[in-house]
């Protein structure tokens, strides 16, 4: 947010890109490896440890900023703001809420920055937000052999995929206060997503539990559903004591407490409908950068993010509660050539699910009693190449 100073500041603090000159692209993607760990305690006594099916999700960037005059410059961004991948085998104990998930939003962010006087910077943005949910759970059935008597029928899978566009706002300030000290602040409006598609199921079959509203007619049909995503305030202070050395503390707010429900609807008549009431968020972190050659930099940063998951209503979409990170990476360049290079670790803090009300996990048809998410984290790899024109 303060140093603002290469083409991704578009993604973060665009006011900062008033700091370029000419013409500058950057362009490359993020690798992220995720783990998730869980430890059930099942209603016959016994215990299951589990890990979600390691998947490497590659997603893109790239950034091009131009200089118009003295005062005036332009941007165009495609950043990936939010997502959520992981997926379990058909038949685990949590499978009648979730078996998989993948939740991805690309967005491209035309953005205009004006340089009002030598300190002060401002930006503005439009995100416009592609998103695509996939999410599938096995849905339970009873027959009925007698009256008032029912057995155990084969699950039968449920598959919903969606997509969506949305519209939001990007605002920046930059203020270069000294050669020393630069402040920045970003905000970054709600995205609301009306996610419609498909509610496709493996198998049809007679379901007791259907008829008594209990869960959908495996019937094929139309889904739909709103996301909403939040809306973030940002703010980082960089401090340059050398020309090769700058240090930068930061905090993001993030409002999830709008996120207070999931609510999904099949057009064959069922509605899913769960609490979740997050809580807000902050984020604070703190970086270093140091260049000890023309060509080459070297980097470091660390955070830590408040829970925000509500354990009263946990599901296994974000089995996490609370994250904290470190990063190092490096830079080289050559004539107008740049080299950007990087590595993090997430560690996420266990979630509780021996209170939780969602359906599917403390239900009549669940095997689950209670239980937690255990060693849940990321590796994330990054690698951008950008030009100067």
């Amino acid at each position: 947010m303060g140093r603002a100073d290469d083409p991704s500041a578009i993604a973060y603090n665009a006011a900062g890109i008033t700091q370029l000159p000419g013409t500058q692209v950057m362009a490359g993607f993020v690798a992220i490896a995720p783990r998730n760990n869980l430890e059930l305690d099942l209603k016959d006594g016994s215990h299951a440890s589990l890990t979600s099916r390691s998947h490497i999700w590659s997603t893109p960037h790239a950034y091009l900023t131009h200089q118009l005059n003295d005062r005036f410059w332009l941007g165009l961004g495609l950043v990936s703001r939010f997502g959520l991948d992981h997926e379990f085998t058909d038949d685990w104990a949590g499978r009648y809420n979730m078996t998989d998930i993948n939740f991805k939003t690309f967005s491209l962010v035309p953005t205009v920055a004006m340089k009002v006087n030598d300190v002060l910077s401002l930006s503005a943005g439009v995100e416009i937000m592609y998103a695509r949910f996939n999410m599938g759970r096995q849905i339970p059935s009873y027959q009925s052999i007698d009256p008032g008597q029912m057995k155990k029928g084969p699950d039968s899978k449920m598959t919903l995929d969606g997509t969506d566009w949305g519209v939001g706002a990007h605002l920046g300030l930059h203020l270069r206060m000294t050669d020393e000290l630069s402040l920045g602040f970003a905000y970054k409006s709600p995205v609301v997503l009306h996610i419609g598609g498909t509610a496709d199921f493996s198998r049809r079959h007679e379901n007791m539990l259907a008829e008594m509203g209990e869960v959908p007619h495996t019937i094929n049909t139309h889904m739909h559903g709103t996301v909403r995503l939040p809306d973030s305030f940002a703010m980082g202070l960089a401090y340059r004591p050398l020309d090769n050395l700058n240090f930068e503390v930061g905090t993001v707010f993030t409002r999830w407490s709008t996120y207070d429900s999931q609510n999904i609807s099949l057009d064959s008549g069922f509605q899913y409908g769960e609490r979740k009431n997050w809580h807000d968020g902050w984020n604070f972190n703190a970086s270093v950068e140091y260049d000890p050659l023309d060509w080459l930099a070297l980097r470091a940063g660390v955070w830590y993010e408040t829970p925000v998951t509500n354990e009263a209503h946990a599901d296994f979409m974000v089995p996490s509660h609370g994250r904290t990170g470190v990063s190092v990476g490096t830079g080289f360049q050559w004539d107008n050539w740049r080299l950007d290079v990087a590595y993090a670790h997430i560690w996420e803090r266990g979630l509780d699910y021996s209170e939780t009300d969602v359906t599917g996990i403390r239900s009549s048809v669940s095997n689950i009693i209670s239980g937690n998410s255990r060693n849940t984290g990321a590796d994330i790899y990054s690698v951008s190449i950008g030009y100067t024109f």
